[in-house]
């Protein structure tokens, strides 16, 4: 297991709102679904610069240093990852260069620049065998190519801020929002196209909204910055438990209830071993948000009520 360390400021202040005045904070992956959610929630007097695939190229190493080079940020929220986990089977070169170099480039420069990190992470970094909530400090087993590359992106972090501890790892899970791609929509899309869908109910997590994930994020930064002491290693997910299966038929009851699905598909659960893919993924990957929770003074909200408020947004616009 790794040891959490705790990461302080020298000029400590009472409260995190505090933090936000005169920072800067280079934000990767602002197109994406997280992305989108941390520009729309960002906390004021946080000078943001936004940066997307156009703009910055995380598979270029030398883009990335470059970057922190030109802007001088305080912080760097990493919210930009190769996510696609069957793909990453084909792609290994490119999920690496994005998970795992991207970080370490962004590290390096930021050592030397006295700059941080917030690096986002995943629950598939865990193998899924235990069968109880991971911890933050728990030893790292990932079954593919995507987790593998998201681990060492964690342990190429920890090796450039073995002594200076300028970085916080934020690992979260299933994540869903109202924009781009994500298993909320696309069972929102099926539920109101088919008649019937089979869905793996063998996998067990907890769905975490973009919008509650956002300001996880944005807690995290202001805390450190005002000197509240922080695990290194946080995990931040909604509360409860599910498998994709829940899920799905969530978003088709409460789709309906909205009244942005007709008349829900019939859902068949399936095992794992029944679903064609690329990537074996973990059986029961729940995070373990204990901690997290009691340093951020942030209580979790039941998946459900996210998942709701999620679909709100969706029926507004």
């Amino acid at each position: 297991m790794r040891e959490l360390r705790i990461l302080r400021h020298p000029k400590a202040k009472e409260m995190c709102s505090e933090a936000g005045d005169h920072m800067k904070v280079l934000l990767t992956g602002a197109h994406g679904q997280l992305g989108q959610a941390l520009q729309s929630t960002v906390p004021s007097g946080i000078h943001l610069i936004a940066t997307g695939r156009n703009e910055l190229d995380l598979s270029d190493a030398k883009a990335c240093r470059d970057a922190v080079r030109k802007h001088r940020p305080d912080w760097v929220l990493n919210s930009g990852a190769y996510t696609s986990v069957d793909q990453a089977e084909v792609e290994p070169d490119l999920a690496y260069a994005v998970n795992a170099g991207a970080p370490t480039s962004f590290a390096e420069v930021l050592a030397e620049q006295d700059g941080r990190l917030l690096q986002i992470s995943t629950n598939f970094v865990f193998n899924g065998q235990q069968g109880f909530p991971y911890r933050p400090e728990q030893a790292l087993d990932p079954l593919g190519i995507y987790g593998s590359s998201k681990a060492a992106g964690e342990e190429a972090i920890h090796r450039v801020f073995e002594r200076s501890q300028q970085a916080l790892i934020l690992r979260t899970s299933w994540v869903i929002g109202p924009v781009g791609e994500n298993f909320a929509l696309t069972m929102l899309r099926l539920h109101r196209e088919r008649d019937q869908l089979r869905v793996v109910s063998d996998q067990v997590g907890c769905p975490t909204s973009t919008l509650t994930l956002a300001p996880a994020c944005w807690r995290a930064i202001t805390c450190a910055a005002a000197g509240n002491p922080l695990p290194t290693v946080l995990h931040w997910s909604d509360a409860g438990a599910a498998s994709w299966y829940d899920l799905a038929m969530a978003v088709g009851c409460i789709g309906q209830r909205l009244g942005l699905v007709d008349d829900p598909a019939e859902i068949r659960p399936i095992t794992a071993a029944e679903y064609p893919a690329q990537a074996r993924r973990p059986n029961y990957s729940l995070l373990d948000c204990t901690t997290t929770r009691i340093a951020l003074e942030l209580r979790g909200e039941h998946w459900q009520s996210a998942l709701e408020a999620l679909l709100q947004q969706v029926a507004s616009n």
